[in-house]
C-alpha cells in the first residue's frame, strides 16, 4: 500500500469581491497519494465541518476533466503541476510528504472573487453570447460525407473545441488575457463550412465582448499554452488576429437599404 502523506495548505480565504482576503493555513493529514486533488479538499472541508468552521469554498462539477468548473493556482501554477491536467484530475502522488501548498484564486479582475478559491466567470458566458454560435438555418440533419471538410481543417477545429473555458489561460497570463479562449471558441466555428457566413461579425462582436468585460491585451508571452490543460494553440490567436484585420478593414454589415458586404 502507498505511504499516505501529510501536507500543509495555505489557502486563500475571501467572503466576497467586496471583502479583503488572507491566506490561512490548514494541515492536510493522512491522504493516499490516490485521491484526486479535489477528495484531498473534501478530506479537509469534513475536517473544519466538524469542528464547526467554514469550508473552503472551491468551484467543481464534473470532476472527470471535461466541464471546466475546476480551477484554482496551486503553489503559483493555474491547475498545478502537471501538465495537461485539470485540478479535479491531478492526484496527490503529484506531490512530498511534508510539503506546503499554497492555493489560491484565478487573479483577473474580470473574474471576481465570488468566495475563496470561487471567481465568476460569467465574463466568458458573455463573450460566447456576443457570437460563439451558427445561427444561419441549417435544415435538417445531412448525411456525414454532404458538406466535405478538408481533413486538416477538420482537426484543426477539433482541437479548437477542446477548450473547456476553465479560465486557467486568464490566471497564467501577466495582462490576464483571455485571447487563447477567445480565439479558440472562434477557430473552432472560421475552420468549418458553417461558421462562414457570420465569420467576420462573429469575430468582431467576440473581441468587443472581451475588451468590454476588462480582459488584458495578448503580448506573446506563451504562458496561456503552456498551462493549457487542453492543449490550445497559440496559433489560434493567430488566426484570430487575421480574422479581426480583415473583418476591421473589409467588412460591412448588411443595412436594410440594399448596402452589402465587403
Amino acid at each position: 500500500m502507498a505511504k499516505h502523506i501529510n501536507l500543509t495548505l495555505q489557502v486563500w480565504r475571501q467572503k466576497n469581491a467586496a471583502s479583503e482576503g488572507e491566506f490561512v493555513d490548514y494541515p492536510a493529514k493522512d491522504i493516499s497519494p490516490d485521491m484526486s486533488f479535489l477528495e484531498m479538499l473534501d478530506v479537509v472541508n469534513e475536517g473544519l465541518i466538524r469542528k464547526g468552521k467554514d469550508p473552503i469554498a472551491f468551484d467543481h462539477d464534473c470532476r472527470e476533466g471535461i466541464c471546466g468548473t475546476c480551477g484554482m493556482v496551486i503553489s503559483g501554477q493555474p491547475h498545478g503541476p502537471k501538465e495537461r491536467t485539470t485540478t479535479c484530475q491531478l492526484h496527490m502522488r503529484s506531490f512530498k510528504d511534508g510539503e506546503t501548498l499554497t492555493l489560491e484564486p484565478w487573479r483577473a479582475e474580470a473574474f471576481p472573487v465570488i468566495k475563496d478559491l470561487v471567481v465568476d466567470r460569467g465574463a466568458f458566458d458573455r463573450i460566447i453570447a456576443a457570437g460563439g454560435f451558427v445561427s444561419v438555418p441549417t435544415g435538417s440533419p445531412q448525411d456525414a460525407n454532404a458538406l466535405p471538410v478538408p481533413k486538416q481543417n477538420a482537426d484543426l477545429a477539433m482541437d479548437a473545441a477542446a477548450c473547456i473555458g476553465c479560465g486557467a489561460c486568464v490566471a497564467a497570463c501577466p495582462n490576464a488575457s483571455a485571447m487563447l479562449f477567445v480565439s479558440a471558441k472562434i477557430s473552432q466555428l472560421a475552420l468549418l463550412p458553417q461558421g462562414q457566413p457570420e465569420r467576420y461579425t462573429r469575430v468582431r462582436d467576440m473581441i468587443a465582448q472581451m475588451d468590454a468585460e476588462g480582459f488584458g491585451t495578448c503580448t506573446n508571452h506563451a504562458e496561456c499554452e503552456a498551462v493549457c490543460p487542453k492543449g490550445i494553440k497559440l496559433e489560434n490567436i493567430a488566426r484570430m488576429n487575421r480574422d479581426f484585420i480583415k473583418a476591421s478593414l473589409s467588412y460591412r454589415p448588411a443595412t436594410g437599404d440594399g448596402g452589402g458586404t465587403g
